[in-house]
Parts: structure tokens; sequence; C-alpha cells
């Protein structure tokens, strides 16, 4: 290597390391479509996370990391100097906050893989400005990348962190098998210490675990969530837990054989015709409104396995690296052909439930847990989490509303994120099309996150053919 070149590499490894909280131009210019400044996006059709029906004719004034205004165009005064984008035909809405948003990727036979490249790009590139991970298989690899993004080295959403999984005896290699309470305790002490945001139990986790790991937590400052199967959510709720993940998936306490601390198998077998307005469900219900804890809705993460749903979109095989990508759908063709596959039944009772709960005055939000067997990754996941929603029966501007502010309430940054207002962070997610028209969220083209608007296609083609490996 010459002495220019050396040089050269000299400064560019400067502006790696020494990169402020914003944005390294020199590394990631390419992938700006408007850079952080005085911005007007004028002439849009806006949601604002609220729940209030779609307003056209807006414009959203961006000053650095803040929207400074927001109204009808030709009432909002721009300052001298903006750049003036027109959204004529397009659509804003916020950011969105994905709240089962893993770090981590499974798909195919058995694959799993830290995706700290591919994954955080993708998730922004989809509109996620925000993630929560809900689950750790490597917690420093999470608390790290959580630094570079806030440091402004790497590409991604803003994150919300999750210590280790609280499991019982019976949970995978790569979760905290506990073996007592004491243990939960310590396991929860030590990664509270480290910096982690949240905790998540998952299935095996007994009530007694469950409750120390709860009581650890709240010491520190830190929230818990949960997979639940050997707990009923009511017993959770109970205990002081934060959240529940899954909706109707994950709660076992309406199956008969159900016994305390274990989890019965099969027991979504018999919960077609479970009455989501009947006594038992509505009490479920009752005790999680009543004690402000929040569910996680995953649809997708469940819908990739149901039979005789539509098959699954092709940009999905197009981002995952090759071979994975043959694997996920030779898979997702034999669910589709009922093999392996979730009753449509039960998963039309999942959606039932869900709205039922929302209806009952219960806070939903989101999110595409990017596992199984692959077919549901970072971002593109989220983004069917919108058509699954609308499906279920809400309206777009509820579905918004569950995808943005909601999440934003269940980690308590409302006051900063999750809707477009005045003295809100710029998170905002520009989507080349009528919202209503489309139906879906494919064109988002661009994403702004802290007042900087990330090209959403240029994004995509960095990670495209890599996901599930990097």
């Amino acid at each position: 290597m010459n002495a220019n070149a050396v040089l050269r590499a000299l400064v560019l490894l400067a502006g790696v390391v020494l990169a402020p909280c914003g944005i390294s131009a020199q590394d990631f210019s390419e992938f700006v479509a408007i850079p952080r400044g005085t911005i007007a996006l004028t002439n849009a059709k806006v949601y604002d996370g609220t729940g209030a029906p779609a307003m056209s004719g807006q414009t959203i004034v961006l000053e650095g990391e803040r929207i400074t205004a927001v109204g009808p165009t030709g009432s909002v005064q721009i300052p001298s100097g903006a750049r003036v984008v027109d959204l004529s035909g397009q659509t804003v809405i916020p950011g969105l906050v994905g709240l089962h948003d893993h770090s981590y990727y499974t798909g195919g036979n058995g694959r799993a893989a830290q995706l700290s490249f591919s994954g955080s790009r993708l998730y922004l590139a989809s509109g996620v400005t925000t993630i929560r991970t809900t689950g750790a298989q490597q917690p420093y690899a999470e608390l790290n990348l959580k630094r570079e993004i806030d440091a402004g080295r790497v590409i991604g959403p803003t994150m919300f962190t999750t210590g280790p999984y609280l499991t019982g005896e019976q949970g995978s290699q790569t979760m905290t098998r506990l073996e007592g309470p004491e243990q939960a305790r310590r396991v929860v002490r030590y990664w509270s210490e480290e910096g982690v945001d949240w905790f998540k139990a998952y299935t095996w986790i007994s009530r007694a675990e469950l409750q120390a790991a709860i009581e650890e937590a709240h010491r520190h400052g830190v929230k818990v969530t949960a997979h639940l199967c050997s707990v009923g959510y009511r017993e959770a709720v109970a205990l002081g837990i934060d959240n529940v993940e899954h909706g109707l998936f994950a709660n076992s306490e309406y199956a008969p054989n159900k016994r305390p601390d274990e989890c019965p198998p099969g027991f979504r077998s018999g919960y077609a015709d479970l009455d989501v307005n009947g006594p038992e469900v509505q009490a479920t219900f009752r005790d999680m409104i009543d004690n402000g804890v929040a569910m996680t809705s995953t649809l997708v993460v469940y819908e990739i396995s149901v039979s005789g749903r539509p098959p699954i979109d092709e940009r999905v095989y197009d981002v995952l690296a090759p071979e994975i990508a043959e694997e996920v759908r030779e898979i997702a063709i034999a669910r589709r052909a009922g093999r392996g596959a979730i009753d449509p039944a039960v998963y039309a009772k999942a959606l039932e439930y869900e709205r039922a709960f929302v209806a009952a005055g219960g806070l939903l939000a989101a999110g595409v847990d990017p596992t199984g067997y692959g077919a549901a990754p970072p971002g593109f996941g989220d983004q069917r989490n919108y058509e699954l929603l609308l499906e279920a029966g809400f309206t777009p501007a509820e579905v918004i509303q569950i995808m943005s502010r909601n999440g934003a309430k269940v980690l308590g940054i409302d006051d900063r994120v999750g809707t477009i207002a005045p003295g809100m962070t710029a998170d905002l997610v520009v989507i080349d099309a009528d919202l209503d028209r489309a139906g879906n969220l494919h064109d988002t083209s661009i994403v702004f996150r802290n007042g900087v608007g990330w090209d959403s296609a240029k994004l995509i083609d960095s990670v495209r053919g890599i996901v599930g490996v990097r």
C-alpha cells in the first residue's frame, strides 16, 4: 500500500471511530436520501399515530432531530432556507416501534444467526425506527450493537435491549435454565447492572421463578415481558409482569388440562371455539387492563405456518441468503399444504382475541419475531403485521397507532416518539403511495430516524442475499 493509500485509510478509520452521534457522511452518505437539517415535507397525507383519521394536504417541518410544525399546507410557515420536499400522492406515518424484534434470526433447517449487520439495516429500511429485542441469544452482541448505533457507527433503529431468556429446565441451550428463584434473582441482577432494558421469561418458567425475576428487575428499574405457557396470563399479572407476548398463542390458562407450573401440550388445539366475549377471557382482559399490562401482537410469525394462507411474498426470498431462501420456501409450501401447520380456525380466533382485547380497553402493540422457520425476516415481517392487523378488523389508523404510539407507550417513550406532532423526535416513514389504496407498507421509500432520511431501497439492496447469515 502506498503512502497516499495509507493516508486515505487512516482518514476513513478516523471517520468510523470518531463519528459523532449523528451520521458519518463519509461512511453512510450513499444511503442517505435527505440529510438532517431544516426540511419541509409538503402536501402529504398524514396518519399522526394517535388513531385519528388521515389528514390530506399536510406539511411537516423538521429542524434537526425534531418536528417543529405540522398542519395544512399553506398554513404552516416554512423556515427560510428549508429544503422543501413535495410529497403529493404520498403518505407519512410515524416511525414504527417493533416490540418483538429480535437482533437474531432463525430459519430453514435449524439455522440461527446474529444479524447485527443485515437485521438492523432491514428493520430501518422497513420503517421500524425503534425496536425492543424481546429475548437475546447474545446479550453482549445486542448491547454493543446498541452502542454502535447510538454512536453513529452502524445503521439501524433505536434499540431497547433484552437480557438472556429466563426459562425452566426444559428450555433451549441458548437460554438461562433456571433451577429456582434465587438463580432468577442473580441472573436478573447481573444483566440489569450490565445495562439491559428488559427481560423475557419463557415457556417453562415457574411462578416462583417468574415472581423473583420480576421483583429483582423492578428493583433495578427494568421491566419484564414473557412468552408464557407454564404460567397463565392472569397468574403473571398477579405476579407483577409488565407485558405479555403473542396474544392468544401463548396463553394456556383456558386449557381444561392446565396444571400449575406446567405447559400443557397442544393446548391451542381447543381454542377454535373459545368465546372471546365470555367471562373467562374477559376476566383475563380485565386483570391486564386494571394492572396496565400490554399485549404484543406477533401475528406474522404464526401466519407463516397456517395452512391454506397465501404464498409467502417473493420479496422475502429475495433478501434471504440463497441457501436459506431455498430451505424456507420448501417449508413454507409444506405448511401451506397442511404439514405441521397451525389450524386456520385457531389462527382466526387469535385475530379475534386481539380485537376483543382492544375493544375491552387493552393496550396492544406489535412486533415481527423473526424466528420459526424464517419466513418473517426483520422489517418485512413488521410490514406484514400491518396487513394482518387490518385483516383482524382494525382500521388503518388503528393499526398505525398499534404499531407506533402503542409500542412507544409500552417502552415509556411516547413523549418522544410514536406520533407526528411538534416537539416529537423526527422519526417518520414516507410511503410512495396513498396508503389506503395500497393496503400495505411495501412502498416505503424514505425512513427518517432522528431527522435523517434514509433511502429504503438502497438499504435493502445493501443486505440483499445475506439476510440470515450476517
